[in-house]
């Protein structure tokens, strides 16, 4: 892999560019419009360090560099957390030329895309992911949202950012685990879509899994360029793009049945390994398919099972989630490696049989 960097095109009625490769978090500023004069960093407090140093590199540039510093994680997804960075744009008079920089990981862009969409119905955001899931999933799609007590992702704005800087080198300080969560999404995006990530995967998961090498930068990248290919095609979900929420059904109920502690990435495993059973038991599926996820996940490290007696309440759950329509649940499943569609309208027997096949 070359060392230059690699740049993802989303086309499309929201056109933006994607920049995968080493040391250019500092291409940030380049990447804005030339009528910005302020500037918000919203950045949660394990990457503050970083932030102060990104505000220092732009101060010479913008007539103010402001940090809103956010809860981690899935915490910074809440109304109080978006009011509390439109306070700071409105007692700063951001215009409609002024611009939101995101800086970490999904929860915080999703989190920065909201304030930049909903701030004067709509501002300039750029996103700077660090982490994994950050860089394949949250930040490259133009989705935005907060949290509410009802489920999770219910409030938002698809809003398209300015661009999107995927620096590799800030992902080399993460915990292993970190990585390996991440890691549920690039898996989703061989599962649907591109099945040369999983015979990278099971080639070498070490090398895979180390952000200083060309294995991992290439699945990366492979991830990228499987949504932003989707999202171009479809940017405000109205047809293909919903193939993106393979696993994510269930997974988003258990992250909302387990209080938001868990990382996405983990319950996403759960849900699609869950996708995977409901695609075997509607005839579609076949046992080395559903197997193959089993081994992948297992490798990532990623768990595939949840307990038998939380099934009701998930159900609950998954009924209100916003991909349902007209009360009816929607599934992406497999009709093998690649080929994606959706499963609608499941008798709620088939969905427990599937369920037990995974529960612990």
């Amino acid at each position: 892999m070359t060392d230059a960097p690699t740049r993802i095109p989303v086309t499309g009625s929201a056109a933006y560019e994607i920049t995968v490769g080493r040391g250019i978090i500092g291409t940030v500023a380049d990447a804005l419009d030339e009528r910005v004069a302020k500037v918000l960093i919203v950045h949660t407090p394990t990457v503050g360090r970083m932030a102060e140093e990104l505000r220092a590199s732009l101060q010479d540039r913008y007539d103010q560099v402001l940090l809103a510093e956010v809860p981690d994680a899935e915490s910074a997804k809440r109304v109080e957390v978006a009011a509390f960075c439109w306070q700071i744009l409105g007692q700063a008079d951001f215009t409609r030329s002024d611009a939101v920089i995101g800086l970490g990981g999904g929860a915080v862009t999703d989190l920065a895309g909201f304030v930049a969409a909903t701030w004067l119905r709509g501002v300039q955001v750029v996103q700077i992911p660090t982490t994994v899931l950050g860089m394949v999933d949250a930040a490259v799609g133009g989705k935005t949202g907060i949290n509410t007590a009802e489920g999770k992702n219910l409030v938002g704005a698809f809003f398209a950012p300015r661009a999107v800087i995927c620096d590799l080198d800030l992902l080399e300080t993460l915990p292993k685990n970190e990585v390996l969560a991440g890691f549920a999404e690039v898996a989703k995006a061989g599962f649907i879509a591109d099945p040369a990530i999983l015979d990278l995967i099971e080639a070498d998961v070490d090398r895979v899994s180390d952000p200083s090498t060309s294995e991992f930068r290439e699945v990366i990248e492979r991830a990228i360029a499987v949504k932003a290919s989707v999202v171009s095609e479809d940017f405000l979900e109205g047809g293909a793009r919903e193939m993106l929420n393979y696993g994510h059904t269930l997974g988003h109920a258990i992250e909302h049945a387990e209080r938001y502690q868990w990382r996405h990435g983990v319950a996403v495993a759960i849900g699609m390994m869950f996708a995977a059973e409901l695609g075997r038991m509607a005839g579609s599926l076949s046992d080395e398919a559903v197997e193959r996820h089993r081994r992948v996940l297992t490798l990532l490290g990623l768990p595939q099972s949840y307990p038998a007696g939380r099934w009701p309440g998930l159900l609950a759950t998954m009924q209100r989630d916003k991909k349902a329509r007209a009360g009816m649940l929607r599934f992406i499943v497999l009709d093998d490696i690649a080929k994606p569609r959706v499963l609608a309208g499941v008798d709620q027997s088939v969905l427990q049989f599937a369920y037990q096949e995974i529960a612990n």
